[in-house]
């Protein structure tokens, strides 16, 4: 392409902080649940790159006219794909949209279409626009999208404190996920964490149900987790993040529960009968689009510990990103880890954020 800014490009990043930064130099904006976009227009080429510069332009052929028609000529955007279903973020949908299969893809096209929500502009014309505050490059980029209609979006902005929050309070129940807070005055700064990220924080007593080994071989890479619905364990995530001396220790640690751990495992099935567990949907170390080559099985233990740990959201029952470890629970029962205790948002339509 000729553009003064080429693919591929790494997005900017933000690192996460507690609570609203307490700063008058920044702009807030909500945090979508999406597919991080960098998106390359040159007249009709358009390229649709990923935070891993892996490609999704033939994953999201829906989307390519509308962004021609809403954006300049020759641009560079930063921005997130997003499914809505029921007038709700749905990244579950979102993640079935990669699919090998073209005729899968046309057909998920239709049926789960996909959105783009702009919220930076790198380039556009001949001009090159990461050097410039972004406070200018929000500027310039209300500018270029002056006429964009849905499924194209402009996201909403806010430098006020408590509309902020108010969002970070609402949101949530559209399915994002907290907020983005960027300094008016910082340049766009590939692959760097220089924005900061606001997200929901909350913590769940959760079974421990078995283990990953760590990828190097060596220790404990991930705690597999279950929570009780009636008398049924599911796999609702895993607790990783672990030191290497830690990992070291949880091997011995647990090492005297995996005495005939699959005698009464609740998941003995799954252990036994590894692809109809996958057919299931609900089997813990099944593969995934984006780790089809990742070793992911795992070491039963009996149904005895509990650990607390730190999550920020559920998507289906389940626990959105990788949970930390708080602490060990000795003083609670396995069957006292129930879906009950999560604490779910009001549910809030996405058509009250987007804009």
């Amino acid at each position: 392409m000729d553009l003064p800014v080429n693919p591929p490009v790494k997005p900017m990043l933000a690192k996460a902080v507690q609570g609203l930064p307490d700063r008058d130099d920044l702009i807030f904006e909500p945090k979508w649940d999406g597919f991080r976009c960098i998106v390359f227009r040159n007249g009709d080429e358009v390229v649709l790159g990923s935070r891993n510069e892996r490609p999704l332009t033939r994953y999201f052929p829906e989307i390519l006219d509308p962004i021609r028609s809403a954006t300049p000529t020759r641009c560079v955007l930063d921005g997130e794909l997003i499914v809505a279903t029921e007038n709700h973020l749905d990244f579950e949908a979102l993640q079935q949209r990669i699919h090998p299969a073209e005729s899968r893809v046309n057909m998920l096209a239709e049926k789960t279409p996909a959105s783009f929500v702009a919220f930076d502009l790198l380039a556009v014309g001949d001009d090159d626009l990461r050097q410039l505050p972004f406070g200018e490059r929000r500027i310039r980029l209300a500018e270029a999208l002056a006429g964009a209609k849905p499924p194209v979006h402009l996201t909403r902005t806010t430098t006020d404190h408590d509309e902020a929050a108010e969002w970070f309070r609402r949101f949530e129940g559209a399915g994002l996920d907290g907020l983005i807070a960027k300094p008016t005055n910082d340049p766009y700064v590939e692959d760097k964490r220089t924005q900061l990220k606001v997200k929901h924080v909350r913590s769940a007593d959760a079974v421990v149900a078995g283990y990953r080994w760590h990828k190097d071989g060596a220790g404990v890479g991930s705690l597999l987790l279950g929570l009780y619905d009636g008398d049924r364990l599911h796999h609702v995530g895993v607790a990783a993040s672990f030191t290497k001396k830690r990992r070291a220790e949880l091997v011995d640690e647990l090492a005297p529960l995996t005495d005939h751990a699959l005698d009464e495992h609740p998941w003995r099935d799954w252990a036994e009968a590894e692809a109809h567990a996958r057919q299931e949907g609900r089997m813990p170390g099944a593969p995934n689009r984006w780790s089809a080559k990742k070793d992911n099985s795992w070491v039963p233990l009996r149904i005895e510990r509990v650990v607390e740990v730190k999550y920020g959201s559920t998507l289906h029952g389940r626990f959105r990103e990788v949970t930390k470890v708080l602490r060990w629970r000795p003083d609670k029962a396995p069957t006292a880890c129930d879906f009950d205790q999560l604490d779910e948002p009001e549910p809030v339509g996405l058509d009250q954020v987007l804009i």
